[in-house]
């Protein structure tokens, strides 16, 4: 809610801010293939990997700080191609869950949980700021929705607002799904200015209203092929299943918490930009200025130390921060330290 407010985006939502999202995914998917499918909204992606995916020997805590990592570094260095005439006031730091599904039936709730999730949200917000832009305080158009079901606020944008919710656009309220097809592509021409084409893997992006639904899924070859086929469509999501879904670990009690982070494929991106060796004054300084950020940001860290690529922060002993779930912990020092960086460097 801050950055929006900062950015002055659209609400209830921004679609210059959903294609650079959707932009962001797409960059994900074409950088690591073993990612299948995606499927977001708003300010939320998932990303499904092969079912026997070997990535990073399937390490929990690295798959997932690779990947948001990406993509936060990505939504950063895109911010311009959507918002030209819009400055990156403050950093977006985006966390990450990471669930393992034992079948293809968890999977399938899965998705049906985080579309039916769009669903309650954009229609709620839908209702909200209409009501804000029509003149109530926040606050009253928060008393009027209290308690309301999904057909009551229906007929009230309706009623009071001419919308017929159903004539929204899909990417409101059905969210996007983006996953890689195999598409022509010229790569060149001959001597004689004819295309030479190769099968290139390339993402597509679709809107569907039940995208756990067998029609949906089973209609895509390529999904198929790599999840396999849903059975049965999904009636009733399991309590059991979203208890599951939304489960934290949490670190021991007045314990220092020590959080480090280190670049990935450091060499490769040191050799790309031109680093001088073996140490780069500027880049050793953008990692020191990284670091202050954090320590502003967040109050509860008291220490931090850094050499070349890695920083460590140490957070008070009986600190609170996040209740003391690890992966925000985690993620939240990931990604201001990444933003700050995007930020800085320009």
């Amino acid at each position: 809610m801050r950055f929006s407010d900062i950015h002055d985006l659209e609400k209830p939502n921004d679609e210059k801010a959903l294609a650079l999202m959707n932009s962001c995914a797409a960059a994900v998917l074409e950088e690591y293939p073993d990612i299948v499918f995606s499927y977001g909204f708003n300010d939320e992606y998932s990303f499904v990997f092969k079912r026997k995916t070997k990535f990073y020997q399937r390490r929990a805590s690295k798959i997932m700080s690779l990947i948001v990592s990406f993509f936060s570094s990505v939504y950063a260095t895109k911010w311009k191609e959507f918002f030209p005439h819009k400055e990156m006031k403050c950093p977006l730091s985006f966390l990450a869950r990471l669930l393992c599904c034992a079948s293809l039936e968890v999977l399938q709730a899965y998705l049906a949980w985080r579309q039916n999730e769009c669903h309650i949200r954009n229609l709620h917000n839908t209702c909200l700021w209409m009501l804000i832009k029509s003149g109530k305080s926040a606050k009253e158009a928060v008393e009027v929705l209290q308690g309301t079901q999904k057909q009551e606020k229906n007929e009230l944008l309706f009623q009071q607002f001419g919308i017929n919710y159903r004539m929204l656009p899909e990417i409101f309220r059905q969210g996007s799904c983006i996953f890689m097809m195999q598409a022509e592509d010229v790569v060149k021409y001959d001597e004689h200015g004819n295309p030479i084409k190769r099968m290139r893997r390339r993402p597509r992006m679709i809107h569907n209203e039940h995208i756990a639904g067998q029609n949906f899924w089973n209609g895509q070859q390529y999904l198929l092929m790599e999840l396999g086929p849903f059975e049965n469509d999904i009636k009733k999501i399991k309590a059991a299943y979203v208890r599951s879904f939304l489960f934290e670990n949490k670190l021991m009690p007045s314990t220092w918490i020590v959080i480090r982070i280190d670049g990935c494929h450091f060499h490769r991106f040191s050799e790309v930009h031109e680093f001088e060796k073996p140490n780069d004054q500027q880049a050793l300084n953008l990692m020191n200025s990284c670091a202050v950020a954090v320590l502003e940001e967040f109050k509860d860290i008291v220490f931090s130390y850094g050499v070349s690529d890695e920083y460590s922060f140490i957070l008070s002993k009986d600190s609170k921060f996040y209740q003391r779930q690890a992966r925000p912990h985690q993620q939240s020092v990931q990604h201001m330290f990444l933003d700050a960086g995007q930020v800085r460097k320009e």
